[in-house]
């Protein structure tokens, strides 16, 4: 008695190449100078738009309260996630490091 097979021989036994992955998207971290001279830092795949957010009132809580006033310093990263790790760390550091945070190597 012949076997029965469920394959059909149209259709191939192994699965496609699944697609590559995505080139991961750089992002920058940045430290803004806002009204009353404190410190804002932030992630942002493009510095000068999320400057322009925040300067509109389309940014964070912390920035429509306290408008930037300037760019003080911005470093890039390979992706979103060592960009959020380095942002917690400049936002663990006293005001009187965060600036020399971004004068070290990487």
């Amino acid at each position: 008695m012949p076997r029965l097979s469920l394959h059909n021989p149209a259709v191939p036994r192994t699965l496609p190449d699944p697609q590559p992955a995505p080139t991961p998207v750089p992002y920058w971290l940045y430290l803004l100078e806002c009204e009353g001279g404190v410190y804002y830092a932030g992630i942002a795949i493009d510095v000068e738009q999320r400057f322009f957010q925040h300067v509109f009132g389309l940014g964070a809580k912390f920035t429509r309260a306290r408008p930037p006033l300037r760019v003080l310093a911005a470093r890039v990263y390979p992706d979103k996630g060592a960009a959020l790790r380095a942002e917690l760390k400049v936002k663990a550091l006293p005001r009187t490091r965060k600036l020399a945070f971004f004068e070290t190597a990487a």
